[in-house]
């Protein structure tokens, strides 16, 4: 049975939770897996990872930005099937819909590897006397998401795709109902050239959540899902 670890740093970073909660396969009922419910100081090492990231990655150009993007929709298609098994495996979907969701979601990230056009700034020149107007366009930092149980790989790459090709670094925590496809694309991610800690992962209920909205540092975030979990 697997231990969801969390994924900090550009890698796997086993929990030191006292409380864990079973993942099991709706069709059937069995426990595929184990989740922790993260701790404080995890949530810490994830959010200062994801600092120390942006640092780097937010000084990147974004043509180069695009390339990380680009490599990482052909790595979801190289694990496409993977993914779309993982999903049925994690949330119940049947195969034809977990697939489906597999393909909206790396049509995100092949619209993120147009940030070189989709995030250019504008000059207007003389729209007063002596006056010009430029629009510059910058990463905001650290941003966090919190993504729902019904499309584990689809709303996660709504998200963080934009998000990474515009320069920010992000703390996901997904659904502890249906964490593994989630955690597996973070993985994949971490195969395609950018820093270690561009994009961390944590595991836990709306205590994390709640813990991520708190701290200063973080941003922006984006929810899927009711009040009640984050």
């Amino acid at each position: 049975m697997q231990a969801c670890a969390n994924w900090i740093d550009g890698g796997p970073q086993p929990s030191r939770a006292d409380q864990w909660l079973d993942v099991t396969n709706p069709a059937t009922g069995a426990v595929i897996a184990r989740v922790p419910l993260s701790t404080a100081e995890e949530v810490e090492q994830a959010v200062q990872s994801a600092e120390r990231a942006f640092a780097d990655w937010g000084c990147w150009p974004p043509v180069e930005r695009a390339r990380v993007m680009f490599r990482f929709q052909q790595v979801l298609r190289d694990h496409f099937d993977e993914l779309a098994r993982l999903i049925v495996e994690d949330n119940g979907k049947t195969l034809a819909e977990a697939k489906g969701s597999v393909q909206r979601g790396i049509e995100v990230v092949e619209f993120a590897a147009g940030i070189p056009s989709l995030g250019m700034g504008d000059v207007l020149k003389d729209i007063a006397p002596g006056v010009d107007c430029e629009m510059i366009r910058q990463p905001l930092g650290v941003v966090a998401g919190f993504t729902p149980f019904n499309f584990p790989v689809m709303v996660p790459l709504w998200m963080i795709p934009i998000a990474l090709a515009c320069g920010n670094t992000f703390v996901l925590k997904p659904s502890e109902r249906a964490p593994l496809a989630g955690l597996r694309i973070a993985e994949l991610f971490a195969e395609c050239g950018a820093p270690p800690g561009t994009w961390n992962v944590l595991h836990g209920t709306a205590r994390v959540a709640e813990q991520l909205m708190a701290d200063p540092r973080i941003q922006a975030v984006s929810v899927v899902g009711s009040s009640p979990i984050a």
